[in-house]
Formats: structure tokens, sequence, C-alpha cells
């Protein structure tokens, strides 16, 4: 915006009188009459010089970052500095849409990823804190390198799977690697409802005996690993094997010659599930216990984040939260929303940490909530507050509470009727379930530009 203010002054600034245009840009014609062609295109170039300067502004920050894989790059418009960090690489391949495909997830794995080894990228637990609660890294640098001894000693650090906490990823911060199949599992969780945590280790437990040992936790990567060879990538062949090589370490290779697991490189989570020998196994447990503790983590980093050190967050707050990662174009509306229709002393009692929690526990359930509201006939139509506690309470077994309902009601109630639109409401929660799997969108980042240049410029007028 501030970008967009200085384009306004420019053209103002240029608003020069009569006789300064004709003393300035005078071209004789027949009857004597100046032209002012100069300002034709003095405004030109000042106008392109400022939307250059508005677009490079809002894309970048003017924090030099690099841009999306498959975006509007700012390195078009900058000159590229070369990488001085003794032990950093620069990507080897800066890869666009029409060299080679890439996923959502491939995309943002490699935004947010720092580190490599033996050619293979790999997150932080901080890389992957930022990835899940954030639209951009921080600060985007070039991949350092680890060698051999470096990689030994931040695993040394990998606390046992018995002693872990909701403040696993925060305590390790960078002290770790995530691989990019890790990275997906770690997303699954996060949207798993807690019924669905007894699936999710069966399906590890390939010899059903109630315990998960490293071969068969192994099993999840070689999947992976085969699904990606199965669908093939397009694109150009050496940009696809280096991404490969990025992703999944390995360029060739047969299929069955990854599944030995001495021949995987250790990592975080396979020391904190199996011991820095390989030998642990994993009980169901403890296994509930990680998959529990890694929600209550990002949901804690998410809510400190606005509670500012409070025991709540205001329900503004709460709706900024909610919104975030969706497809919402018009925030203001519903934030507005909750100003107007919430009492000043009910915004005093804000939004606690349980019901936050809660709240996101009743997302993982949306498909049974979906169901349960069919099932009632309220899919076609709005529905009450009383209506709709009751259909998450039959979906999920969750009793939340009546002021956190009335908050959601108030966010989503549009039309101030003090009914809830289903399907709207449906449509914007998915969006914010999947949160870890989408990027911050270029197209989003030039429509608040767009925007942002036509206010201006009307302001200006």
């Amino acid at each position: 915006m501030a970008a967009v203010r200085r384009l306004g002054v420019i053209f103002r600034s240029l608003s020069l009188s009569s006789a300064t245009r004709n003393a300035l840009f005078r071209s004789p014609v027949k009857d004597n009459r100046c032209i002012p062609r100069g300002i034709a295109v003095a405004v030109g170039v000042a106008t392109g010089g400022a939307v250059l300067y508005c677009y490079y502004s809002e894309m970048c920050g003017f924090r030099g970052r690099k841009a999306p894989i498959n975006g509007i790059g700012c390195r078009a418009l900058l000159p590229s500095l070369p990488a001085v960090a003794a032990k950093e690489k620069a990507p080897l391949f800066d890869f666009d849409e029409s060299e080679v495909y890439m996923s959502s997830h491939e995309h943002r794995f490699r935004l947010f990823s720092s580190v490599e080894y033996e050619g293979q990228l790999y997150m932080t637990p901080q890389n992957f804190i930022e990835s899940v609660t954030m639209s951009e890294p921080r600060i985007r640098k070039p991949w350092k390198s680890l060698n051999k001894q470096e990689l030994e000693k931040i695993l040394s650090d990998t606390p046992p799977v018995w002693k872990g906490t909701s403040k696993l990823f925060r305590n390790l911060r960078e002290r770790g690697i995530i691989a990019y199949t890790e990275y997906l599992f770690l997303l699954s969780i996060l949207t798993k409802p807690h019924a669905g945590f007894k699936i999710a280790f069966n399906m590890f437990d390939a010899d059903g005996n109630q315990m998960v040992d490293k071969r068969e936790f192994l099993v999840l990567q070689e999947i992976f690993r085969k699904k990606n060879e199965k669908k093939g990538r397009r694109g150009d062949v050496e940009k696809s094997a280096q991404l490969s090589m990025q992703l999944y370490g390995y360029q060739v290779a047969p299929i069955n010659s990854r599944a030995d697991e001495n021949m995987m490189i250790d990592t975080t989570l396979l020391v904190h599930f199996f011991g820095k020998k390989g030998k642990a196994e994993l009980t169901f447990d403890d296994f509930y216990r990680f998959m529990d503790n890694l929600q209550t983590e990002m949901l804690e980093i998410e809510f400190l984040t606005y509670s500012k050190g409070m025991t709540t967050i205001s329900e503004e707050d709460f709706a900024r939260i909610l919104l975030r990662y969706t497809n919402v174009e018009d925030i203001r509306s519903y934030l507005e929303n909750v100003r107007q229709c919430i009492p000043d002393e009910k915004k005093a009692e804000g939004i606690t940490f349980e019901e936050f929690r809660s709240f996101f526990q009743f997302l993982n359930n949306l498909e049974d909530f979906a169901i349960a509201m069919q099932m009632y006939n309220f899919a076609c139509r709005s529905i009450g507050q009383d209506e709709f506690a009751r259909a998450v309470y039959v979906a999920t077994g969750l009793k939340l509470t009546r002021h956190l309902v009335n908050t959601i009601f108030k966010i989503f109630d549009v039309d101030h009727d003090d009914q809830l639109s289903y399907k709207e409401f449906i449509g914007i929660m998915k969006d914010r379930l999947h949160r870890g799997g989408r990027g911050y969108k270029t197209v989003e980042r030039f429509t608040s530009f767009k925007s942002c240049l036509k206010k201006e410029l009307a302001g200006s007028r």
C-alpha cells in the first residue's frame, strides 16, 4: 500500500502548471500552440517505473528472497548474487512449470527446506513449523550442506519417543532433519481425527503384532517412491531426475533397492521412533501420543502467536486464524461481522485454548459432520446454533461451548439472521483444513496489489 501511495504522489507531482509545461515540453506547430508530448512520455515512464516498483514491493516485500518456484519471481527484476556462505549450496536447478511438473506439496517442501545431505533435501523441525503456520519462510537461504559428522551430531540430540512432548519440534528447532516422505506423513497427521490414529498405526503394523519396527515404517517411503515412479514426471528429463533426487534421495534405482533399511539415511523421526541403533519398536500408545502431541504443538504455536502471553485470543483473531489459507477474497467483511455482532461484554471472554483446540478437532472430523448434516436434512438449508451444536456432538462426540458456537455463527452469518449457510461454511472449512498443503499463491498477492493500486488511484483523482 505504501508503494502505491508513492505512485499517487508521482502522478500528482506531474500536474505542472501550464506555463511550466510549455517551457519544458514545447513542440512548435503551425498554429503556434504547444503540444505537451513530453508529458505523455514522462507520465508513461513514471507510471511504468512506479508500477514496477509497486509490484516488486508487493511481491517481494523488499526482502530479496527467492520467489515461489511455480510463480512469478523477483529474480527476473533483480540481478542474482553469488552465495558466499562457506557450507551452503545454491539450488542446482531452478525449476519452472514449463520445464518440470511439481505438485503443491513438492513445491512447498522445496520452498521451506533449508538442509541438504548427499543431494537430498530436508526440512528442520523449525522449517516444518513455519511451513504449517506461515505463508512463506521467514528467510529464504541457500540450502546448507551437512557432512556425516554434522548429521550425526544433530541426530544425537533427538529424544526417544517415550520422552516426547507437545514441544518436541520447538525444542529441536534447527537440530533435526525431516525427509519429504516424512513431511507428507506429518501433514496427514495434522488433519487426522483421533479415531483415525488406530487405522494409521495398523497400516504400518504389517505383521499385526501391535508393534511397528523400523523396517515396517520404512515401507511408507517405499510407497511414496513407487507412486512417484508410477505416475512419472512430465517435463525436462534431467531436471525431473534432479527433483526426484532432491525429494527421494535417488535418481534411477531399482524398485526394491530402497527397501533395505541399511541404505536409508537416518532422520530425526526414525531416531525418535526406533532409537539411535534402529532396534526399538513403536507401540500404539507411543504412536498415539506422538500424533496427539504434534497436533497440539502446531495449534499451540498458532494460538500463542495471537494470545501474546494471555490465556485467550480475541474473537476477531480467532476469525483471522480460521480464514487463513482459504479462498475467501474479502476477509474484512467477516471480521466486521465479529466486531458488530458480538457485544463488548462477550468480547471480554475471548476464546480459550481448549475451545480453540476443540474446534480444530471438530475440523478433523469434518467429513463425519457433513454426513450427520445430511442425515438431519440440513445440507440444503441454513441451520441454527442448537442444530449445529447437536450435529457436531453426534459426529465427533465434542461438546463445543455456547460462546464458541455463537462466535462461529457471528463470523459466518453474513446476512445477520442467526443462521449458518451449511454449504459456504463447509467449503471454507475444507480449505482451512488442508492448510499445510498449499503455498501462498502468487496470484493472491497480485490480486491484493491490483486492488491496492485501484484504491490509491481512485483517491488521487
